[in-house]
C-alpha cells in the first residue's frame, strides 16, 4: 500500500515539476504581449461603443473585427518563410514578433483618437489595424513556443501563456474599464499601447529557436523556379502534409472538433459585457467582480488543466472541458431570468465561467500543440488556430440581434447548445485520434 501511495505521489510530483522551467516565464511575458489587443478590439471595445450609445445590433457586427484573427492562417506562411526587412536581424521569431508589437501599438494609439459618437469608420480601421497585427503576433509566438520546447511540456507552456494572456484581459479589461471610468476612454486606450512595451521587451530578451526542420526560411531562390518551389514548400505542404499524416477520415473529423470546440464560449463571450451594463452593474463593478474575481479562477483552471493533461492525457480532458464550458453558458442564462443586480451572485456564475473557460483552454491550446509537425509551425498552428475561431467569429456576430430578438435567457441556452457538437465529436474522434503526448520525434514530413 505504501510503495502504491509512493508511486502515485511521484506521478503527481512529476506531472507538477513540469512547471518549474524558464521558458515557463518567458511564455508568461509572451502571453501577456498576445492577450493585450484581444479585448481591445472584443468586449473592452463593446463596452466602449455601448457607453457611447452606440445600439447592440451595431455592436454585434463590431465582433467581425475577430475574424482576422480566424484567416491569419493565409499570411502565415510569409511568416514561417520570409523573414522581415530590417527585424529579420532579430531572427524569424523574433523580428515577426517585434514587428507585430509595435503595429499593435500604433493601432490603439490610433484608438484612443477616435471618437465613435462623431464616426465609426476610425474605429473600425484603427481596430482592424490593432487586430491584424494581433493575430500576426499570435502566429509568430504559437510558433515560437511549440518550436523551444517538446511535445510533453506544450500544457505547461500554454498554462504559461494563458496565464500571461488573461493576465493581460484583467489589464485590458478591468484596467481600461477602471481608467475609462476615472478618467477617459483616450486614457484608457492610450495606456493600453504603452502597455505593448512588455512585449517588446521580452522580444528582444528572448533567444531565437535553435534551428529545426523548417524550410523556407532563406530568401527566395533568385531562379525562375525559387517561388514555385517555395509556395510548394511553405504553402501546400503543411496541408498535405497534415492529411497524409492522419488519414483524409480523421483529418475531417479533427479539422471539424477545432471549428466547433469553442464556438460556445466565443458566443457567449460578445454579449458579455453589454449583459453586465444592463443588468445595472457599473464599469467599476464589472471590473472588480468579472475581471479581477473571474481572473483568479480563470488561471485556477488553466494550472489545473496543464496538470490533469500530464496526469491523465487529453481525450478524456478534452471532453470534460466543452462540457463544462456549455454548463456555465446555462448558468448565465439562469442569471438573465433572474435579472438580479447581485454582485455575489454574479461572482458565482462568473468564477464558474472562468474556471471552466480556463481548463478548456489550456487543454485545446495542447491538443493543438500536440497536431501541429515541427517542418510547418507556424502555418498548420495557424490553420489550426483559425479554424478554431472562425465559425464563432461569424456566428458572434449576430449575438446582438439574437439578443434583441429573443432576450438574454434564450441567447445563453442557445450559446450553450452550441456547445454540443463539440462534445460529440470529441467521442467521436476517441482513440483514433493520434497519441500528441507520447514523442516529441514529429514524423517524416511530405511536400507535393
Amino acid at each position: 500500500m505504501k510503495a502504491l501511495d509512493s508511486g502515485l505521489a511521484a506521478r503527481w510530483r512529476t506531472a507538477l515539476a513540469v512547471y518549474a522551467h524558464t521558458d515557463v516565464l518567458v511564455l508568461g511575458l509572451l502571453g501577456f504581449s498576445a492577450g493585450l489587443p484581444f479585448l481591445l478590439v472584443f468586449s473592452t471595445l463593446s463596452a466602449w461603443l455601448r457607453d457611447s450609445g452606440v445600439a447592440l445590433g451595431t455592436i454585434g457586427f463590431f465582433s467581425w473585427l475577430g475574424i482576422t484573427y480566424s484567416i491569419k492562417v493565409f499570411w502565415a506562411p510569409v511568416v514561417d518563410g520570409v523573414r522581415l526587412p530590417l527585424l529579420g536581424a532579430l531572427g524569424q521569431r523574433r523580428g515577426w514578433m517585434f514587428g507585430a508589437q509595435l503595429l499593435i501599438a500604433a493601432g490603439l494609439v490610433g484608438l484612443s483618437g477616435t471618437d465613435p459618437v462623431a464616426s465609426l469608420v476610425p474605429v473600425v480601421m484603427f481596430g482592424l489595424l490593432v487586430a491584424f497585427g494581433s493575430a500576426t503576433q499570435d502566429v509568430a509566438v504559437d510558433a515560437y513556443r511549440i518550436e523551444i520546447a517538446g511535445v510533453e511540456r506544450q500544457a505547461a507552456l500554454s498554462a504559461a501563456y494563458i496565464f500571461g494572456y488573461r493576465l493581460a484581459l484583467l489589464a485590458s479589461g478591468a484596467g481600461a474599464l477602471y481608467l475609462a471610468e476615472v478618467v477617459s476612454w483616450r486614457a484608457s486606450y492610450l495606456s493600453m499601447a504603452a502597455c505593448m512595451a512588455v512585449g517588446l521587451c521580452t522580444t528582444l530578451a528572448v533567444r531565437e529557436p535553435a534551428a529545426t526542420a523548417v524550410r523556407g526560411r532563406t530568401a527566395l531562390a533568385a531562379d525562375g523556379g525559387g517561388l514555385v518551389a517555395w509556395v510548394r514548400t511553405m504553402v501546400a505542404g503543411p496541408f498535405v502534409e497534415f492529411f497524409a499524416r492522419n488519414g483524409v477520415a480523421l483529418s475531417l473529423l479533427l479539422l471539424g472538433l477545432i471549428a466547433v470546440y469553442r464556438l460556445s464560449d466565443i458566443t457567449m463571450g460578445v454579449m458579455a459585457n453589454p449583459f453586465y451594463l444592463d443588468l445595472g452593474f457599473s464599469k467599476a463593478e464589472i471590473a472588480g467582480v468579472a475581471k479581477v474575481f473571474g481572473f483568479a479562477m480563470t488561471i485556477a483552471g488553466s494550472a489545473l488543466g496543464g496538470v490533469l493533461v500530464v496526469r491523465f492525457g487529453l481525450p478524456a480532458m478534452l471532453l470534460w472541458g466543452a462540457m463544462a464550458v456549455a454548463v456555465t453558458n446555462l448558468a448565465f442564462a439562469g442569471l438573465a431570468l433572474l435579472g438580479d443586480a447581485s454582485l455575489s451572485l454574479l461572482a458565482v456564475v462568473v468564477s464558474a465561467d472562468s474556471f471552466s473557460g480556463g481548463f478548456a483552454n489550456v487543454v485545446f491550446i495542447a491538443f493543438l500543440s500536440g497536431l501541429t509537425h515541427r517542418s510547418y509551425t507556424a502555418t498548420q498552428y495557424a490553420l489550426f488556430s483559425s479554424l478554431m475561431t472562425l465559425l464563432g467569429k461569424f456566428v458572434g456576430g449576430y449575438a446582438g440581434v439574437v439578443v434583441e430578438a429573443v432576450g438574454y435567457p434564450w441567447f445563453f441556452a442557445l450559446a450553450a447548445i452550441l456547445g454540443v457538437p463539440a462534445m460529440i465529436l470529441v467521442l467521436l474522434v476517441g482513440r483514433r485520434a493520434p497519441d500528441v503526448t507520447a514523442t516529441d520525434t514529429p514524423p517524416a514530413p511530405v511536400v507535393p
